[in-house]
């Protein structure tokens, strides 16, 4: 089902009251000067509070319109697309495919994220109708970020093939076209067609299955079996809650069936829990001429100490549930390392992460697939599109959340990529799209734009008149916003052309533009 086909009917009424508002002069508020987020706690909003408040669909008074975050992810700047029929399906990892290539400057897509694209130029139509018509993959492009090193181009080899999923030929032969992010690909090769578009061999990346601890790193388990042989068949039936219960209360079955060295390595573990428990504060006595005395079989001699440690073992070994030993890990490494890599453990930080700091889109929906999540996550965490590169090349799914789980807890401040400056804060995100504080977004020039909205910003000057044509927010006029330090163009100010929707304004700061540092 398509995205537009799960709008619901309120919402579809409130697009068309956005539409039909009637556009006033634009009212350019000064901007507010950098304040430290202490100061919004004053005014009694709170960063998660607005952040909700878009997507929470609030509105403040009746005659007010708050705007619809649903509008901005359906691109309706593009005007109406219509379905892409006989698309492909995903195709199995290791798959080598041919299809023609997107190079986009500041733009990295992710599995299951949106690229809107408006295509102007000839070779790249060609190209469309390339994608659309060839037998191997129908439908699928194939996308990587181009980014500058000085005065050379430079090529991305990790990207994500697209899938058409709707488009529409204008007039003039241009094509509007919506695609999705499918499928991440090494580019093996790459060439011009005949046709003058360009076009690569992509391997198609096998990606890992989500991982848990292995239940046997640690836990309750059974002792191992006598047959090493039927080890597999033990650990399976360890898991059996009648089996663990009979076993938990027997310690001779349990101390039976371990070899000399894991017993060892038992007693070793239980003495010294135990001593931690029950002696910390004892000295450890000196053994002597003085202190040797006879064992209980009378013929080993142990030291008085020794001979201490024995009989507090015994009684301690008799008052205490051996449950509680046999919660310790029997695997090499302690379970906080393993837990490192649990895919699912580490998709519940992130996603708790997430709603704390970024709050919408919910990712609990999609906790139980890591695989999912981590690219979620990646293709709308508020990050330079450097740092989003790096992340779509991470193999491994525990690796990428481990990656993001870091991002989250550092990112603080978004900077110019130029000269620095710091132009807004972690508690001035707004979000302004379904789909996340990150989103990309095509001009009428066919160039894509992936930007950050912000509710204020700081050493940002804007430059020009408002436009409100081709606006990506339906109801907001646009102007051009620079980096007040260096002049370089951050993105735009969105200011809402009537004053009934609200908010009255927000910033829009292109990715491309920020500085990997966000601390």
């Amino acid at each position: 089902m398509d995205e537009e086909d799960r709008i619901l009917e309120r919402e579809r009424l409130q697009m068309e009251q956005i539409r039909e508002l009637d556009f006033e002069e634009l009212q350019v508020e000064e901007v507010d000067e950098f304040r430290d987020s202490e100061e919004d706690d004053d005014l009694g909003i709170s960063h998660h509070t607005r952040l909700r408040l878009l997507s929470d669909n609030i509105v403040g008074a009746d005659d007010e319109h708050v705007f619809n975050p649903d509008v901005a992810s359906l691109h309706t700047y593009l005007g109406e697309v219509e379905d892409t029929p006989n698309r492909t399906a995903f195709v199995d990892g290791g798959t080598v495919l041919k299809i023609p290539l997107f190079y986009l400057e500041g733009v990295v897509l992710f599995p299951d994220s949106t690229l809107p694209l408006r295509i102007v130029q000839s070779t790249f139509l060609a190209a469309i109708e390339r994608a659309l018509n060839q037998p191997n993959a129908p439908c699928t492009i194939g996308v990587i970020r181009v980014y500058r090193e000085g005065n050379q181009f430079k090529y991305a080899t990790v990207g994500t093939t697209a899938e058409i999923r709707q488009y529409r030929r204008l007039s003039d032969g241009s094509f509007n076209v919506i695609t999705r992010g499918q499928q991440r690909f090494l580019l093996k090769r790459r060439w011009t067609d005949v046709e003058g578009f360009p076009c690569g061999e992509v391997h198609i990346v096998e990606e890992d299955v989500p991982l848990r601890t292995p239940r046997d790193a640690f836990g309750k388990l059974v002792p191992i079996s006598n047959s090493r042989a039927s080890s597999t068949m033990a650990l399976s039936a360890s898991f059996s809650d009648t089996d663990e219960m009979s076993v938990a209360n027997s310690e001779e079955s349990f101390e039976s069936a371990l070899s000399p060295s894991e017993k060892r390595l038992h007693y070793s573990a239980v003495d010294s829990i135990m001593d931690d428990w029950t002696c910390s504060d004892d000295e450890d006595e000196v053994v002597s001429t003085s202190n040797i005395i006879q064992s209980a079989d009378g013929k080993t001699p142990v030291s008085k100490g020794k001979c201490q440690k024995l009989n507090r073992l015994t009684s301690f070994r008799k008052n205490t549930d051996l449950n509680r030993f046999r919660m310790a890990p029997r695997a090499f490494w302690p379970f906080w390392v393993y837990r490192m890599y649990d895919s699912y453990h580490l998709a519940q930080r992130a996603a708790d992460l997430w709603k704390q700091i970024v709050g919408v889109p919910n990712m609990e929906a999609i906790v139980n697939k890591p695989d999912i999540l981590s690219f979620s996550i990646a293709s709308k965490i508020p990050v330079s599109e450097s740092i989003r590169q790096e992340l779509l090349e991470i193999d491994g799914v525990s690796y990428r959340l481990q990656r993001e789980i870091e991002l989250l807890e550092s990112f603080d401040r978004v900077r110019c990529k130029h000269c620095q400056s710091v132009v807004a804060r972690r508690s001035d995100m707004l979000v302004m799209s379904s789909d996340g504080p990150l989103g990309a977004y095509v001009n009428p020039h066919g160039y894509v734009h992936e930007i950050v909205t912000f509710y204020k910003a700081n050493d940002i000057a804007i430059s020009g008149r408002s436009v409100k044509e081709d606006s990506w927010f339906p109801g907001y006029a646009w102007t051009i916003a620079n980096c007040a330090t260096c002049e370089t163009q951050l993105g735009w100010l969105f200011t809402a052309t009537s004053n009934k929707l609200k908010p009255s304004s927000f910033w829009a700061v292109r990715s491309s533009q920020v500085a990997d540092d966000m601390r």
